[in-house]
């Protein structure tokens, strides 16, 4: 399944982090004290949301052999005091009728890391 690994020294608060044989950055940006190096934690959390709702948007459409030629998913994490959500927006291009289109909204509903964000999940975290 995935896996991450994720490594700061001592630059405030730029990030390395390495999955399988990808490695990329993230930071926070320079009103919470970063250099804004990369994506921070809740950038991350949203470009996950909206590749899982993409590719599975294509895997569906391909499978359906629907005339999809993109999926675009905008994907926004809003704060409002205590109050957190995800507001995710689908664009759909191609030749595509309204009832594909809702399809394809229902099916965002239940993709994989949707369906982890809306049910929760355990953390354990140990010392090495």
């Amino acid at each position: 399944m995935a896996h991450a690994t994720a490594s700061i020294g001592t630059t405030n608060y730029e990030t390395t982090i390495t999955s399988g044989r990808h490695r990329l950055n993230a930071d926070e940006g320079p009103a919470l004290g970063g250099k804004d190096s990369g994506p921070g934690p809740y950038d991350l959390l949203a470009s996950a949301l909206g590749a899982c709702t993409v590719i599975t948007l294509r895997m569906y459409a391909e499978r359906k052999h629907w005339p999809v030629e993109a999926v675009h998913a905008d994907v926004h994490f809003v704060r409002e005091g205590d109050n957190q959500r995800i507001d995710r927006r689908l664009r759909i291009e191609g030749k595509v009728d309204e009832e594909q289109r809702k399809r394809m909204a229902e099916i965002a509903e239940r993709t994989p890391v949707t369906l982890t964000l809306k049910r929760g999940l355990e953390i354990r975290t140990s010392l090495a």
